[in-house]
Protein backbone atom coordinates (compact mmCIF):
# COMPACT_ATOMS: atom_id res chain seq x y z
CA UNK A 1 0.00 0.00 0.00
CA UNK A 2 3.33 2.50 0.44
CA UNK A 3 2.71 2.58 -3.32
CA UNK A 4 -0.28 4.61 -2.94
CA UNK A 5 1.83 7.50 -0.65
CA UNK A 6 2.44 9.20 -4.28
CA UNK A 7 -0.81 10.73 -3.69
CA UNK A 8 -0.14 12.43 -0.49
CA UNK A 9 0.93 16.17 -2.71
CA UNK A 10 -2.84 15.35 -4.15
CA UNK A 11 -4.47 15.21 -0.94
CA UNK A 12 -2.90 18.44 0.34
CA UNK A 13 -4.27 19.93 -2.61
CA UNK A 14 -7.78 19.34 -1.96
CA UNK A 15 -7.69 18.69 1.53
CA UNK A 16 -10.71 21.22 2.83
CA UNK A 17 -12.88 19.32 0.40
CA UNK A 18 -11.85 16.03 1.44
CA UNK A 19 -12.09 16.92 5.14
CA UNK A 20 -15.26 18.19 4.89
CA UNK A 21 -16.65 15.33 3.02
CA UNK A 22 -15.52 13.35 5.70
CA UNK A 23 -17.18 14.78 8.19
CA UNK A 24 -20.60 14.93 6.18
CA UNK A 25 -20.12 11.00 5.96
CA UNK A 26 -18.79 11.01 9.74
CA UNK A 27 -22.53 12.09 10.49
CA UNK A 28 -24.40 10.50 8.51
CA UNK A 29 -23.19 7.49 9.68
CA UNK A 30 -23.63 8.24 12.86
CA UNK A 31 -27.34 9.42 12.14
CA UNK A 32 -27.76 5.79 11.05
CA UNK A 33 -26.79 4.37 14.39
CA UNK A 34 -29.81 6.50 15.72
CA UNK A 35 -32.85 4.50 13.88
CA UNK A 36 -31.94 1.13 15.91
CA UNK A 37 -31.88 3.53 19.49
CA UNK A 38 -35.26 4.79 18.82
CA UNK A 39 -37.05 1.63 17.53
CA UNK A 40 -35.59 -0.03 20.70
CA UNK A 41 -37.53 2.46 22.68
CA UNK A 42 -40.49 2.54 20.73
CA UNK A 43 -41.28 -1.26 20.75
CA UNK A 44 -39.88 -1.30 24.61
CA UNK A 45 -42.99 1.46 25.07
CA UNK A 46 -45.50 -0.66 22.82
CA UNK A 47 -44.65 -4.16 25.31
CA UNK A 48 -45.36 -1.89 27.67
CA UNK A 49 -48.92 -0.41 26.45
CA UNK A 50 -47.16 3.05 27.00
CA UNK A 51 -48.12 4.36 23.98
CA UNK A 52 -50.57 4.85 21.13
CA UNK A 53 -51.30 5.32 17.99
CA UNK A 54 -50.31 9.33 18.28
CA UNK A 55 -46.86 8.15 20.09
CA UNK A 56 -46.22 5.52 17.50
CA UNK A 57 -46.92 8.79 14.77
CA UNK A 58 -44.15 10.37 16.94
CA UNK A 59 -41.57 7.66 16.65
CA UNK A 60 -42.41 7.06 12.66
CA UNK A 61 -41.90 11.44 12.33
CA UNK A 62 -38.41 10.74 14.12
CA UNK A 63 -37.15 7.97 11.88
CA UNK A 64 -37.99 9.66 8.67
CA UNK A 65 -36.64 13.21 9.84
CA UNK A 66 -33.37 11.15 10.28
CA UNK A 67 -33.75 9.48 7.02
CA UNK A 68 -34.34 12.55 4.78
CA UNK A 69 -30.92 14.29 6.48
CA UNK A 70 -29.31 10.97 5.70
CA UNK A 71 -30.33 11.61 1.70
CA UNK A 72 -29.34 15.23 1.62
CA UNK A 73 -25.78 14.09 3.84
CA UNK A 74 -25.03 11.51 1.26
CA UNK A 75 -25.50 14.36 -1.86
CA UNK A 76 -23.28 16.25 -0.04
CA UNK A 77 -20.73 14.04 0.96
CA UNK A 78 -20.47 12.09 -2.22
CA UNK A 79 -20.13 15.42 -3.97
CA UNK A 80 -17.28 16.73 -1.82
CA UNK A 81 -15.43 13.19 -1.61
CA UNK A 82 -16.06 11.53 -5.30
CA UNK A 83 -15.58 15.32 -7.06
CA UNK A 84 -12.19 15.62 -5.09
CA UNK A 85 -11.47 11.82 -6.46
CA UNK A 86 -12.54 12.48 -10.00
CA UNK A 87 -10.20 16.00 -9.50
CA UNK A 88 -7.00 14.10 -8.22
CA UNK A 89 -7.96 11.66 -11.02
CA UNK A 90 -7.67 14.62 -13.55
CA UNK A 91 -4.42 15.95 -11.76
CA UNK A 92 -2.45 12.75 -12.08
CA UNK A 93 -3.73 12.15 -15.44
CA UNK A 94 -2.37 15.95 -16.25
CA UNK A 95 1.19 15.18 -14.19
CA UNK A 96 1.47 11.90 -15.66
CA UNK A 97 1.37 13.07 -19.21
CA UNK A 98 3.54 15.93 -18.60
CA UNK A 99 6.00 13.81 -17.14
CA UNK A 100 5.52 11.78 -20.45
CA UNK A 101 6.80 14.75 -22.64
CA UNK A 102 9.75 15.23 -20.40
CA UNK A 103 11.37 11.85 -21.10
CA UNK A 104 13.68 11.06 -23.41
CA UNK A 105 13.08 9.88 -27.17
CA UNK A 106 15.04 7.02 -26.27
CA UNK A 107 12.37 5.95 -23.23
CA UNK A 108 9.82 5.56 -26.18
CA UNK A 109 11.62 3.41 -28.05
CA UNK A 110 11.96 1.10 -25.66
CA UNK A 111 7.97 1.44 -24.49
CA UNK A 112 5.23 0.51 -26.30
CA UNK A 113 2.30 2.92 -26.80
CA UNK A 114 -0.58 1.17 -25.74
CA UNK A 115 1.21 0.20 -22.73
CA UNK A 116 1.60 3.68 -21.89
CA UNK A 117 -2.08 4.80 -23.10
CA UNK A 118 -3.22 1.74 -20.18
CA UNK A 119 -1.46 3.89 -17.60
CA UNK A 120 -3.15 6.97 -18.47
CA UNK A 121 -6.44 5.27 -18.62
CA UNK A 122 -7.14 2.15 -17.22
CA UNK A 123 -4.40 2.74 -14.06
CA UNK A 124 -5.81 6.22 -13.33
CA UNK A 125 -8.98 5.11 -13.40
CA UNK A 126 -8.35 1.91 -10.30
CA UNK A 127 -6.70 5.02 -8.81
CA UNK A 128 -9.47 6.98 -8.87
CA UNK A 129 -11.46 4.03 -7.12
CA UNK A 130 -9.23 3.40 -4.67
CA UNK A 131 -8.64 6.98 -3.53
CA UNK A 132 -12.83 7.80 -4.31
CA UNK A 133 -15.10 4.85 -3.12
CA UNK A 134 -11.82 3.25 -1.26
CA UNK A 135 -11.97 6.03 1.14
CA UNK A 136 -15.38 6.07 1.90
CA UNK A 137 -15.93 2.47 2.35
CA UNK A 138 -12.46 2.86 4.65
CA UNK A 139 -14.40 5.66 7.11
CA UNK A 140 -17.55 3.24 6.84
CA UNK A 141 -15.32 0.81 8.65
CA UNK A 142 -13.86 2.41 11.49
CA UNK A 143 -16.63 4.77 12.48
CA UNK A 144 -20.08 2.52 11.93
CA UNK A 145 -18.22 -0.44 12.90
CA UNK A 146 -17.21 1.15 16.20
CA UNK A 147 -20.04 3.08 16.95
CA UNK A 148 -22.36 0.05 16.27
CA UNK A 149 -19.64 -2.22 18.40
CA UNK A 150 -20.53 0.45 21.19
CA UNK A 151 -23.93 0.33 20.97
CA UNK A 152 -23.87 -3.25 21.11
CA UNK A 153 -21.85 -3.25 24.30
CA UNK A 154 -24.50 -1.00 26.08
CA UNK A 155 -27.13 -3.12 25.42
CA UNK A 156 -25.50 -6.91 26.42
CA UNK A 157 -21.71 -7.60 26.98
CA UNK A 158 -22.07 -10.99 27.18
CA UNK A 159 -24.50 -11.32 23.36
CA UNK A 160 -21.67 -8.74 21.84
CA UNK A 161 -18.47 -11.47 22.90
CA UNK A 162 -20.98 -13.96 21.17
CA UNK A 163 -21.45 -12.10 18.28
CA UNK A 164 -18.15 -11.19 17.64
CA UNK A 165 -16.55 -15.31 17.40
CA UNK A 166 -16.94 -15.20 13.79
CA UNK A 167 -15.40 -12.10 13.09
CA UNK A 168 -11.36 -12.20 13.77
CA UNK A 169 -11.58 -15.23 10.90
CA UNK A 170 -13.47 -12.37 8.27
CA UNK A 171 -10.37 -10.61 9.36
CA UNK A 172 -7.90 -13.40 8.44
CA UNK A 173 -9.41 -13.78 5.13
CA UNK A 174 -9.42 -10.21 4.33
CA UNK A 175 -5.80 -10.10 4.93
CA UNK A 176 -4.64 -13.22 2.81
CA UNK A 177 -7.13 -12.09 -0.08
CA UNK A 178 -5.88 -8.15 -0.26
CA UNK A 179 -2.06 -9.93 -1.26
CA UNK A 180 -3.84 -12.12 -3.99
CA UNK A 181 -5.83 -9.44 -5.26
CA UNK A 182 -2.75 -7.33 -5.83
CA UNK A 183 -0.90 -9.83 -7.46
CA UNK A 184 -3.79 -10.76 -9.99
CA UNK A 185 -4.63 -7.16 -10.46
CA UNK A 186 -0.69 -6.29 -12.00
CA UNK A 187 -1.20 -9.42 -13.97
CA UNK A 188 -4.70 -8.10 -15.33
CA UNK A 189 -3.10 -4.74 -16.22
CA UNK A 190 -0.35 -5.58 -17.86
CA UNK A 191 -2.42 -7.55 -20.30
CA UNK A 192 -4.99 -4.96 -20.77
CA UNK A 193 -1.80 -2.86 -21.80
CA UNK A 194 -0.59 -5.54 -24.23
CA UNK A 195 -4.08 -5.63 -25.78
CA UNK A 196 -4.53 -1.94 -25.99
CA UNK A 197 -1.03 -1.91 -28.11
CA UNK A 198 -1.93 -4.11 -30.25
CA UNK A 199 -5.31 -2.64 -31.24
CA UNK A 200 -3.18 0.90 -31.86
CA UNK A 201 -0.58 -1.02 -34.21
CA UNK A 202 -3.47 -2.61 -35.96
CA UNK A 203 -5.73 0.78 -36.40
CA UNK A 204 -2.50 2.62 -37.22
CA UNK A 205 -1.61 0.21 -39.64
CA UNK A 206 -4.85 -0.91 -41.01
CA UNK A 207 -3.91 -0.49 -44.55
CA UNK A 208 -1.54 -2.84 -44.54
CA UNK A 209 -3.42 -5.22 -42.54
CA UNK A 210 -5.96 -5.04 -45.49
CA UNK A 211 -3.52 -4.87 -48.44
CA UNK A 212 -1.43 -8.07 -47.28
CA UNK A 213 -5.51 -9.48 -46.57
CA UNK A 214 -4.19 -10.49 -43.07
CA UNK A 215 -7.50 -9.21 -41.73
CA UNK A 216 -8.29 -13.30 -40.18
CA UNK A 217 -4.63 -13.40 -38.98
CA UNK A 218 -5.05 -10.44 -36.75
CA UNK A 219 -8.28 -11.39 -36.02
CA UNK A 220 -6.90 -14.65 -34.31
CA UNK A 221 -3.89 -12.83 -32.22
CA UNK A 222 -6.56 -10.26 -31.18
CA UNK A 223 -8.47 -13.05 -30.09
CA UNK A 224 -5.67 -14.92 -28.37
CA UNK A 225 -4.76 -11.67 -26.61
CA UNK A 226 -8.94 -10.72 -25.87
CA UNK A 227 -9.13 -14.44 -24.09
CA UNK A 228 -5.43 -13.77 -22.27
CA UNK A 229 -7.08 -10.73 -20.64
CA UNK A 230 -10.28 -12.17 -19.85
CA UNK A 231 -8.98 -15.53 -18.27
CA UNK A 232 -6.47 -13.39 -15.76
CA UNK A 233 -9.67 -11.29 -15.14
CA UNK A 234 -11.67 -14.36 -14.41
CA UNK A 235 -8.79 -15.23 -12.29
CA UNK A 236 -9.12 -12.02 -10.39
CA UNK A 237 -12.79 -12.91 -10.08
CA UNK A 238 -12.66 -16.29 -8.90
CA UNK A 239 -10.25 -15.15 -6.09
CA UNK A 240 -13.10 -12.18 -5.16
CA UNK A 241 -16.05 -14.35 -6.07
CA UNK A 242 -14.82 -16.45 -3.61
CA UNK A 243 -14.05 -14.29 -0.68
CA UNK A 244 -17.27 -12.67 -0.55
CA UNK A 245 -19.51 -15.29 0.37
CA UNK A 246 -17.07 -17.02 2.93
CA UNK A 247 -17.47 -13.20 4.50
CA UNK A 248 -21.08 -13.55 4.34
CA UNK A 249 -21.36 -16.98 5.32
CA UNK A 250 -18.98 -15.95 8.82
CA UNK A 251 -21.53 -13.11 9.01
CA UNK A 252 -24.54 -15.30 8.69
CA UNK A 253 -23.10 -17.25 11.78
CA UNK A 254 -23.01 -14.44 14.34
CA UNK A 255 -26.78 -13.73 13.11
CA UNK A 256 -27.50 -17.35 13.79
CA UNK A 257 -25.63 -16.94 17.43
CA UNK A 258 -27.58 -13.94 18.12
CA UNK A 259 -30.36 -15.08 17.58
CA UNK A 260 -30.37 -18.24 19.52
CA UNK A 261 -28.82 -16.64 22.85
CA UNK A 262 -30.27 -13.63 22.23
CA UNK A 263 -33.83 -15.01 22.09
CA UNK A 264 -33.09 -16.74 24.78
CA UNK A 265 -31.64 -13.74 26.93
CA UNK A 266 -35.17 -12.33 26.27
CA UNK A 267 -37.24 -15.07 27.67
CA UNK A 268 -35.39 -15.06 30.82
CA UNK A 269 -35.60 -11.50 30.85
CA UNK A 270 -32.00 -10.09 30.82
CA UNK A 271 -32.75 -8.19 28.04
CA UNK A 272 -36.06 -6.58 26.43
CA UNK A 273 -37.91 -7.40 23.19
CA UNK A 274 -36.62 -3.61 22.04
CA UNK A 275 -33.21 -4.24 22.87
CA UNK A 276 -33.17 -7.89 21.03
CA UNK A 277 -34.57 -6.09 18.06
CA UNK A 278 -31.88 -2.94 18.35
CA UNK A 279 -29.16 -5.83 19.03
CA UNK A 280 -30.13 -7.44 15.50
CA UNK A 281 -30.45 -4.05 13.69
CA UNK A 282 -26.68 -3.03 15.13
CA UNK A 283 -25.10 -6.40 14.17
CA UNK A 284 -26.66 -5.98 10.95
CA UNK A 285 -24.84 -2.54 10.66
CA UNK A 286 -21.47 -4.15 11.67
CA UNK A 287 -21.53 -6.35 9.20
CA UNK A 288 -21.59 -4.37 6.05
CA UNK A 289 -17.94 -2.62 7.73
CA UNK A 290 -16.69 -6.41 7.72
CA UNK A 291 -17.74 -7.03 4.23
CA UNK A 292 -16.73 -3.69 3.64
CA UNK A 293 -12.74 -4.59 4.79
CA UNK A 294 -13.30 -6.94 1.98
CA UNK A 295 -14.92 -4.58 -0.81
CA UNK A 296 -11.96 -1.82 0.99
CA UNK A 297 -8.64 -3.66 0.54
CA UNK A 298 -9.77 -5.02 -2.81
CA UNK A 299 -10.27 -1.61 -4.50
CA UNK A 300 -7.01 -0.27 -2.35
CA UNK A 301 -4.97 -3.21 -3.97
CA UNK A 302 -5.95 -2.77 -7.24
CA UNK A 303 -5.44 1.09 -6.55
CA UNK A 304 -2.11 0.53 -5.33
CA UNK A 305 -0.98 -2.05 -8.41
CA UNK A 306 -2.29 0.48 -10.73
CA UNK A 307 -0.15 3.38 -8.98
CA UNK A 308 2.94 1.04 -8.40
CA UNK A 309 2.90 0.82 -12.53
CA UNK A 310 2.10 4.71 -12.62
CA UNK A 311 4.49 5.51 -9.90
CA UNK A 312 7.47 3.73 -12.55
CA UNK A 313 6.51 5.92 -15.10
CA UNK A 314 6.83 9.29 -12.81
CA UNK A 315 10.05 7.70 -11.41
CA UNK A 316 11.70 7.70 -14.27
CA UNK A 317 14.22 10.70 -14.88
CA UNK A 318 15.45 12.15 -18.49
CA UNK A 319 19.14 11.37 -18.71
CA UNK A 320 19.38 14.06 -21.05
CA UNK A 321 19.20 17.53 -18.91
CA UNK A 322 19.32 21.14 -20.39
CA UNK A 323 22.15 23.35 -18.88
CA UNK A 324 21.83 26.81 -17.27
CA UNK A 325 22.35 29.39 -20.44
CA UNK A 326 19.93 30.50 -23.26
CA UNK A 327 20.91 31.70 -26.46
CA UNK A 328 19.93 35.47 -26.96
CA UNK A 329 20.81 35.14 -31.01
CA UNK A 330 22.30 32.59 -32.88
CA UNK A 331 24.64 33.02 -35.18
CA UNK A 332 24.64 29.07 -36.28
CA UNK A 333 28.15 27.82 -36.37
CA UNK A 334 28.08 24.59 -35.53
CA UNK A 335 31.18 21.90 -34.48
CA UNK A 336 31.25 18.32 -34.08
CA UNK A 337 34.64 17.69 -31.99
CA UNK A 338 35.52 13.56 -31.89
CA UNK A 339 31.63 12.67 -31.56
CA UNK A 340 30.88 8.86 -30.91
CA UNK A 341 27.60 7.64 -30.87
CA UNK A 342 26.54 4.07 -29.82
CA UNK A 343 22.89 3.42 -28.94
CA UNK A 344 21.77 2.06 -25.98
CA UNK A 345 25.59 1.88 -25.03
CA UNK A 346 26.07 -1.48 -26.77
CA UNK A 347 26.75 -2.72 -30.12
CA UNK A 348 28.29 -1.28 -33.42
CA UNK A 349 28.72 2.76 -33.34
CA UNK A 350 25.76 4.86 -35.46
CA UNK A 351 28.45 7.41 -35.33
CA UNK A 352 32.19 7.72 -34.73
CA UNK A 353 35.20 10.19 -35.01
CA UNK A 354 32.88 12.82 -35.96
CA UNK A 355 34.49 16.20 -37.08
CA UNK A 356 32.98 18.96 -38.27
CA UNK A 357 32.44 22.60 -38.86
CA UNK A 358 29.77 24.24 -40.16
CA UNK A 359 29.30 27.84 -40.52
CA UNK A 360 26.99 30.69 -40.16
CA UNK A 361 24.20 30.65 -42.59
CA UNK A 362 25.79 27.95 -44.59
CA UNK A 363 24.48 25.65 -46.65
CA UNK A 364 25.64 21.73 -45.84
CA UNK A 365 24.33 18.43 -48.05
CA UNK A 366 24.38 15.55 -46.67
CA UNK A 367 24.37 12.22 -48.14
CA UNK A 368 25.29 8.06 -48.03
CA UNK A 369 23.77 4.75 -47.85
CA UNK A 370 20.81 3.98 -46.46
CA UNK A 371 21.33 3.54 -42.68
CA UNK A 372 25.07 5.13 -42.58
CA UNK A 373 23.99 7.43 -39.80
CA UNK A 374 22.69 10.62 -41.54
CA UNK A 375 19.46 10.91 -39.46
CA UNK A 376 21.71 10.22 -35.76
CA UNK A 377 23.77 13.29 -37.07
CA UNK A 378 21.01 15.61 -36.64
CA UNK A 379 19.51 13.98 -33.70
CA UNK A 380 22.94 14.62 -31.72
CA UNK A 381 22.75 18.20 -32.79
CA UNK A 382 18.89 18.64 -31.44
CA UNK A 383 20.06 16.39 -28.14
CA UNK A 384 17.82 13.91 -28.94
CA UNK A 385 20.48 11.55 -28.32
CA UNK A 386 23.73 11.41 -26.38
CA UNK A 387 26.94 11.03 -27.55
CA UNK A 388 29.14 8.87 -25.33
CA UNK A 389 32.17 11.00 -26.11
CA UNK A 390 33.26 14.27 -28.19
CA UNK A 391 31.25 17.37 -28.15
CA UNK A 392 29.20 19.64 -30.16
CA UNK A 393 29.43 23.23 -30.03
CA UNK A 394 26.42 26.03 -31.47
CA UNK A 395 28.59 28.95 -31.71
CA UNK A 396 31.39 27.85 -29.80
CA UNK A 397 29.55 26.87 -26.85
CA UNK A 398 29.44 23.35 -25.69
CA UNK A 399 25.09 22.60 -26.49
CA UNK A 400 25.23 20.84 -23.43
CA UNK A 401 25.14 23.83 -20.98
CA UNK A 402 21.97 25.45 -23.26
CA UNK A 403 18.72 25.38 -21.56
CA UNK A 404 16.99 22.19 -23.79
CA UNK A 405 13.71 24.14 -25.11
CA UNK A 406 15.57 27.33 -25.30
CA UNK A 407 18.06 24.87 -28.09
CA UNK A 408 15.75 23.08 -29.62
CA UNK A 409 13.96 26.62 -30.58
CA UNK A 410 16.62 27.97 -32.60
CA UNK A 411 15.96 24.48 -34.80
CA UNK A 412 13.27 23.94 -37.43
CA UNK A 413 13.54 20.14 -38.16
CA UNK A 414 11.47 18.25 -40.60
CA UNK A 415 12.48 14.70 -40.25
CA UNK A 416 12.21 11.81 -42.48
CA UNK A 417 9.03 10.32 -40.99
CA UNK A 418 6.03 12.89 -41.51
CA UNK A 419 3.73 13.40 -38.30
CA UNK A 420 0.88 14.80 -38.96
CA UNK A 421 -2.03 15.74 -36.65
CA UNK A 422 -5.47 14.83 -36.96
CA UNK A 423 -6.74 18.02 -37.71
CA UNK A 424 -6.89 20.82 -40.46
CA UNK A 425 -4.13 21.62 -42.16
CA UNK A 426 -3.73 24.74 -41.16
CA UNK A 427 -3.65 24.05 -37.92
CA UNK A 428 -0.76 21.39 -39.06
CA UNK A 429 0.99 23.95 -40.73
CA UNK A 430 1.15 26.48 -37.99
CA UNK A 431 2.19 24.41 -35.63
CA UNK A 432 4.68 25.50 -33.09
CA UNK A 433 3.84 29.09 -34.56
CA UNK A 434 -0.11 29.43 -33.25
CA UNK A 435 0.17 33.29 -34.16
CA UNK A 436 1.26 33.11 -37.48
CA UNK A 437 -0.88 35.25 -40.28
CA UNK A 438 -2.65 34.26 -42.78
CA UNK A 439 -0.56 35.57 -45.44
CA UNK A 440 2.64 33.64 -43.99
CA UNK A 441 1.00 30.30 -43.90
CA UNK A 442 0.13 30.71 -47.78
CA UNK A 443 3.86 31.87 -48.44
CA UNK A 444 5.14 29.17 -47.07
CA UNK A 445 3.08 26.63 -48.46
CA UNK A 446 3.98 28.12 -52.10
CA UNK A 447 7.34 27.78 -51.59
CA UNK A 448 6.71 24.17 -50.93
CA UNK A 449 4.86 23.82 -53.72
CA UNK A 450 1.48 22.37 -52.39
CA UNK A 451 -0.56 26.04 -52.43
CA UNK A 452 -2.55 24.83 -55.47
CA UNK A 453 -3.41 21.43 -54.06
CA UNK A 454 -4.54 22.94 -50.74
CA UNK A 455 -6.74 25.27 -52.29
CA UNK A 456 -8.39 22.60 -54.29
CA UNK A 457 -9.30 20.50 -51.14
CA UNK A 458 -13.23 21.35 -50.06
CA UNK A 459 -12.28 23.50 -47.28
CA UNK A 460 -8.99 24.58 -48.89
CA UNK A 461 -6.63 25.44 -46.02
CA UNK A 462 -9.63 24.13 -43.19
CA UNK A 463 -9.66 20.79 -44.40
CA UNK A 464 -9.74 18.05 -42.00
CA UNK A 465 -6.82 15.76 -43.02
CA UNK A 466 -7.49 12.37 -40.45
CA UNK A 467 -5.44 10.45 -38.03
CA UNK A 468 -1.88 11.03 -39.05
CA UNK A 469 -2.86 12.85 -42.64
CA UNK A 470 -4.46 9.31 -43.99
CA UNK A 471 -6.25 11.61 -47.01
CA UNK A 472 -3.49 13.05 -48.07
CA UNK A 473 -0.12 11.35 -50.40
CA UNK A 474 3.08 11.11 -48.93
CA UNK A 475 4.17 14.12 -50.74
CA UNK A 476 1.92 16.47 -49.38
CA UNK A 477 2.53 15.14 -46.27
CA UNK A 478 5.91 16.26 -46.63
CA UNK A 479 5.50 19.71 -47.67
CA UNK A 480 2.97 20.52 -45.58
CA UNK A 481 5.89 19.45 -42.87
CA UNK A 482 8.18 21.26 -44.75
CA UNK A 483 5.97 24.41 -44.93
CA UNK A 484 5.71 23.91 -40.79
CA UNK A 485 8.92 24.35 -40.37
CA UNK A 486 9.59 27.18 -43.06
CA UNK A 487 6.89 29.02 -40.76
CA UNK A 488 8.76 29.02 -37.89
CA UNK A 489 11.75 31.12 -39.22
CA UNK A 490 14.68 29.93 -36.80
CA UNK A 491 18.47 30.33 -37.57
CA UNK A 492 18.98 26.49 -37.91
CA UNK A 493 17.32 24.78 -40.55
CA UNK A 494 17.55 20.73 -40.57
CA UNK A 495 15.35 19.08 -43.69
CA UNK A 496 16.03 15.14 -43.53
CA UNK A 497 14.71 13.75 -46.59
CA UNK A 498 12.18 16.13 -46.04
CA UNK A 499 10.68 16.08 -49.99
CA UNK A 500 11.93 12.50 -50.64
CA UNK A 501 8.08 11.33 -51.74
CA UNK A 502 7.88 13.59 -54.45
CA UNK A 503 9.04 13.13 -57.78
CA UNK A 504 12.12 14.42 -58.96
CA UNK A 505 10.80 17.49 -60.17
CA UNK A 506 8.91 18.91 -57.80
CA UNK A 507 11.90 18.33 -55.47
CA UNK A 508 13.86 20.40 -57.98
CA UNK A 509 11.40 23.38 -57.54
CA UNK A 510 11.12 23.16 -54.38
CA UNK A 511 14.65 23.29 -53.55
CA UNK A 512 15.01 26.26 -55.62
CA UNK A 513 12.16 28.27 -53.93
CA UNK A 514 13.40 27.78 -50.76
CA UNK A 515 16.61 29.09 -52.12
CA UNK A 516 16.22 32.52 -50.52
CA UNK A 517 14.67 30.61 -47.17
CA UNK A 518 18.70 29.36 -47.18
CA UNK A 519 20.73 32.19 -47.48
CA UNK A 520 20.08 33.72 -43.53
CA UNK A 521 20.17 30.28 -41.71
CA UNK A 522 22.38 27.92 -41.33
CA UNK A 523 21.00 24.97 -43.46
CA UNK A 524 21.43 20.86 -43.40
CA UNK A 525 20.35 19.05 -45.81
CA UNK A 526 19.96 15.27 -45.77
CA UNK A 527 18.79 13.81 -49.50
CA UNK A 528 19.59 10.49 -51.18
CA UNK A 529 19.63 12.20 -54.36
CA UNK A 530 22.41 14.25 -55.23
CA UNK A 531 20.82 16.78 -56.96
CA UNK A 532 19.09 18.19 -54.01
CA UNK A 533 22.25 19.02 -52.89
CA UNK A 534 24.80 19.62 -55.14
CA UNK A 535 24.41 23.39 -54.69
CA UNK A 536 25.85 23.30 -51.03
CA UNK A 537 28.57 24.92 -50.09
CA UNK A 538 29.91 21.76 -48.60
CA UNK A 539 29.07 17.96 -48.84
CA UNK A 540 29.00 15.70 -46.45
CA UNK A 541 29.76 11.56 -47.59
CA UNK A 542 28.38 9.88 -44.68
CA UNK A 543 29.12 5.49 -44.67
CA UNK A 544 29.61 3.13 -41.97
CA UNK A 545 28.67 5.53 -39.00
CA UNK A 546 31.84 7.78 -40.75
CA UNK A 547 32.89 10.95 -42.83
CA UNK A 548 34.54 9.29 -45.77
CA UNK A 549 34.43 12.59 -48.08
CA UNK A 550 33.16 16.33 -48.01
CA UNK A 551 33.82 19.13 -50.67
CA UNK A 552 32.30 20.95 -52.90
CA UNK A 553 30.18 18.74 -55.80
CA UNK A 554 32.91 19.18 -58.22
CA UNK A 555 35.92 18.10 -56.30
CA UNK A 556 33.83 15.36 -55.28
CA UNK A 557 33.06 13.96 -59.07
CA UNK A 558 36.74 14.45 -59.53
CA UNK A 559 37.80 11.99 -56.50
CA UNK A 560 35.72 9.31 -57.61
CA UNK A 561 34.99 7.86 -54.21
CA UNK A 562 31.71 6.93 -53.03
CA UNK A 563 29.80 10.41 -53.60
CA UNK A 564 31.00 10.00 -57.39
CA UNK A 565 29.35 6.45 -57.19
CA UNK A 566 26.00 7.23 -55.99
CA UNK A 567 25.96 10.56 -58.60
CA UNK A 568 26.65 7.83 -61.63
CA UNK A 569 23.70 5.36 -60.16
CA UNK A 570 21.17 8.21 -59.83
CA UNK A 571 22.31 9.39 -63.10
CA UNK A 572 21.45 6.20 -65.33
CA UNK A 573 18.34 6.15 -63.13
CA UNK A 574 17.20 8.79 -64.01
CA UNK A 575 17.92 8.07 -67.70
CA UNK A 576 16.22 4.39 -67.65
CA UNK A 577 13.40 6.81 -66.14
CA UNK A 578 12.99 8.98 -69.33
CA UNK A 579 12.84 5.93 -71.75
Amino acid sequence: MHELLGLKKYFLRYRWQIIIGILALIVIDLMQLFIPRILKIAIDRLVASKIGLSGLGFYFLLIMVIAIGIAIGRFFWRYLLIGSSRKIERALRIDLYNHLTTLDTHYFDVHKTGDLMAHVTNDINAVRMAIGFGLVILTDIFIMGIASLIMMLTISLRLTLYALIPFPLIAIFSTKFGGVIHHLFEKVQGSFSVLTERVRENLSGIRVVKVFVQEEAEIKRFRKLSNDYGSKNMDLVKVWGMFFPIVMFLAAIGEVIVLGLGGRFVILGEISIGSFVAFIAYLQILVWPMIAIGRAINMFQRGAASQGRINRILNERPSILGGPEKIDKVEGEIEFKNVILIYDNKGKPALKNINLTIKPREFIGVTGPIGSGKTSLVNLLLRLYEPQEGAIYIDGKNIKNFDLKNLRDSIAYVPQDTFLFSDTIKENIIFGNHNARMSDIEKVSRITQIHEEIMQLPKGFETFIGERGVTLSGGQKQRIALARALLLNRPILILDDAVSSVDAETERNILLAIKNELINRTSIIISHRIFAIKEASKIIVIDDGEIVEQGVHKDLIKSKGLYYEIFKTQQIEMQLETL
